[in-house]
């Protein structure tokens, strides 16, 4: 006999497809720095009800945490992929790392307000980011195309630091591209 509910599979697709959703529309919502988006505007967005968000994010750190692990999930998904070239592979990564960092900046500070910065949504979000990164640089300066007196810890916080810089995209952007020039090292000419 059915009961006209829905199968826990079926329950459990809803509730995935919702979930995403609404991670979806606070991503949209919260790339616009110009206004503050609460929740409700976030619910609107993703055509869900109140309730459903409430179910999914206890409150707003739960949704910015998820936001920002699945931005992190991302970027070491892009570390993953696979690269013919080792020096183009990082400097690609990286490009992606830096456009990360500004987008997420009001993300982030307001996840500090909440959380504890050394704890597992901002330092172990750290950690696996650098830890994707380590085999593209290692592959990198094996090849020898990229200086090999660096690590990417260090590396990473130069790039926070130039996304730290007030200024737009364009501004920033030849300050990166310097740092870029300054990692790589100039094609080796025949053995002389």
């Amino acid at each position: 006999m059915a009961s006209g509910k829905a199968s826990f599979p079926a329950r459990r697709a809803a509730a995935e497809r919702n979930r995403d959703k609404i991670l979806a529309a606070a991503r949209d919502a919260f790339a616009d720095h110009s206004v503050e988006i609460s929740m409700a505007e976030v619910a609107r967005r993703a055509g869900v009800g109140m309730a459903t968000l409430y179910r999914n994010f206890p409150g707003r750190p739960e949704l910015l945490e998820a936001l920002y692990a699945d931005e992190v999930d991302a970027l070491c998904e892009a570390a993953v992929a696979d690269h013919a070239q080792p020096g183009q592979a990082l400097i690609g990564w990286l490009r992606r790392l830096f456009a990360f960092i500004p987008n997420k900046r009001l993300i982030v500070s307001e996840l500090l307000e909440h959380t504890d910065p050394t704890g597992p949504v901002i330092h172990g979000n750290r950690v696996r980011a650098l830890d994707a990164a380590r085999p593209l640089l290692t592959a990198a300066q094996d090849a020898h195309e990229i200086r090999a007196d660096l690590t990417m810890e260090q590396i990473f916080d130069v790039i926070a630091a130039i996304a730290k810089i007030q200024g737009d995209a364009a501004y920033l952007a030849p300050v990166f591209e310097t740092l870029l020039d300054g990692l790589c090292l100039p094609p080796s000419g025949p053995p002389q």
